[in-house]
């Protein structure tokens, strides 16, 4: 028999991880994440892992009863931890056992379990909640839209207050079921994939589930009565598209441009490398609102994104962001630039395959157009601040940014790097810094002075984007345009310019800075 002997550091080791935690070691969870932009946004202590929902929803009344489970994992001793939720809340459980609860401000959800919870423990929360979520203010914005026959949730940076409890931040990430029961004749549109529908009582249940991580301002309901079309892609994702009955004008316009949705999926593969997601489609309520808004796998359309007509070029924007912005989401708020600058730069991409004007056109017109005194040149991309959050800047300036990349590292590497930052992010979140810090490793260049030149100096950079910063190659056969009376103007511009004044119009109304 062989007697095993403890050092005096291991034996001390060994007594510390016996005695058990006393009450003092368990403290209460950040009622946020840290965001410079938005304290509140999110909340610290734990990380989630599984969202499911079970909801009911009356489109008469735009009363929402759900039951949320969610599947965390703690980060730290807790004796307290909170979720962001507007609803009124008449349950909760952690673990299976009843804990106590109250509300503190607007959105938080303070909860008590009935057992201090250990770092790196397993958790269940059980919520259940009502209530009318067009109702809910919260800093004096909704992100709810009411519409004549049901309700939506779409909006950025935060959505999901509205209509279910998260920790509702794109640093958590998580999976999603979705499951939600309307009335007979009414549908309920979601994430991912649709796994079943039935109906019982007069109500028709509909089950949707999203596999890979996806930020709780990207889960998306839409109740009304649609028109959906299915299909399947080449290589076998299922696509989903979904149309409001009363879109009047509008709707076929809107057909004609989200039915391209697998055509540009699978053009946008070409430039960003395989698509990320299991399901791909759209969808178009009856809202009032002009915005589009990137939700995973299903993005959100305007109607009024198509009062002009067919309008590609806002499909091209919201897919290009299911990598940059989905896939691949912000750190932190003020790193939008990620999300923003390569969704607009994508649809430059689609003008130049279209032959209707190429992405150094476009990016000549915008340099020539803005003169040196304009506001425009003022907002930093990388870092806007919260009120400029959605600046025209942040899109346009961000996509010359990514134009003078290109001329100055020519175009294999730039082309090697927007497929490969997908890949290396993937389902993750990133800073600009990641992707400068990427960029100079894969075309093994220093670029901190050009991305520091376009993305925050607060001037309008002394040459255009066709001569980039330092070298200033620029990609065979396309020749600079820009000359003292300006560029011509691309066939496309108009088109991209709608869409511009759509995004920064619904800045204010979306909520941004009033937080």
């Amino acid at each position: 028999m062989h007697r095993r002997m403890l050092v005096p550091s291991a034996l001390a080791a060994c007594l510390l991880m016996a005695i058990p935690a006393s009450a003092a070691d368990y403290v209460p969870g950040a009622p946020g994440m840290g965001d410079s932009y938005y304290p509140s946004g999110g909340n610290g202590g734990y990380d989630v892992s599984h969202y499911d929902l079970r909801l009911t929803y009356q489109p008469a009344t735009d009363l929402l009863q759900g039951t949320a489970t969610i599947l965390a994992t703690t980060t730290q001793n807790l004796s307290r931890f909170n979720l962001d939720l507007g609803l009124r809340v008449s349950e909760v459980r952690v673990n299976g056992r009843k804990a106590t609860f109250g509300t503190s401000g607007e959105q938080e959800l303070e909860i008590t379990p009935a057992v201090p919870l250990k770092r790196n423990q397993p958790v269940s929360v059980v919520v259940r909640y009502a209530g009318k979520p067009s109702e809910v203010r919260i800093g004096g914005w909704t992100a709810w839209h009411r519409t004549p026959d049901g309700g939506v949730a779409a909006q950025e940076p935060e959505s999901a207050a509205w209509w279910f409890p998260s920790n509702d931040h794109p640093l958590d990430k998580a999976t999603f079921d979705i499951s939600v029961a309307v009335p007979d004749g009414t549908q309920a549109i979601s994430n991912g994939v649709l796994r079943s529908q039935s109906s019982k009582l007069g109500w028709t249940r509909y089950n949707w589930r999203s596999d890979k991580p996806q930020a709780t301002y990207l889960a998306t309901l839409a109740v009304g009565r649609f028109d959906i079309t299915t299909d399947t892609t080449e290589s076998g994702l299922p696509v989903l598209n979904a149309y409001s009955r009363d879109l009047g004008d509008n709707a076929g316009a809107a057909r004609a441009s989200v039915e391209r949705t697998a055509e540009v999926a699978e053009w946008l593969e070409g430039v960003f490398g395989p698509y990320p997601f299991g399901a791909l489609g759209g969808y178009v309520p009856n809202v009032t609102s002009g915005y589009a808004l990137e939700t995973q796998t299903r993005p959100f359309y305007s109607p009024r994104q198509f009062a002009n007509g067919s309008n590609v070029s806002v499909v091209v924007h919201e897919l290009a962001h299911q990598w940059y912005g989905d896939s691949v989401s912000v750190h932190h708020w003020k790193d939008i630039w990620v999300n923003e600058g390569f969704a607009r730069y994508s649809q430059w991409l689609w003008s130049e395959k279209e032959g209707e004007g190429t992405a150094q056109e476009l990016a000549d017109h915008v340099y020539a157009t803005r003169p040196a005194e304009d506001p425009f040149w003022t907002v930093a991309p990388g870092d806007p601040g919260p009120d400029d959050q959605f600046h025209i800047a942040v899109y346009d300036r961000g996509a010359l940014a990514l134009q003078a990349l290109r001329n100055e590292i020519g175009e294999e590497d730039f082309f090697a790097v927007l497929r490969g930052w997908p890949t290396e992010f993937a389902y993750g979140n990133a800073k600009v810094g990641d992707f400068v810090r990427y960029a100079e490793r894969v075309s093994g260049r220093p670029l901190a002075e050009l991305f520091d030149t376009w993305l925050y100096r607060p001037v309008k950079p002394a040459a255009p984007a066709a001569a980039g910063v330092g070298v200033g190659l620029r990609p065979a056969g396309v020749e600079a345009r820009a000359s003292a009376a300006g560029p011509a103007e691309p066939a496309s511009w108009k088109k991209i310019a709608e869409t511009n004044t759509v995004h920064d119009r619904e800045a204010t109304a979306r909520g941004h800075g009033t937080r």
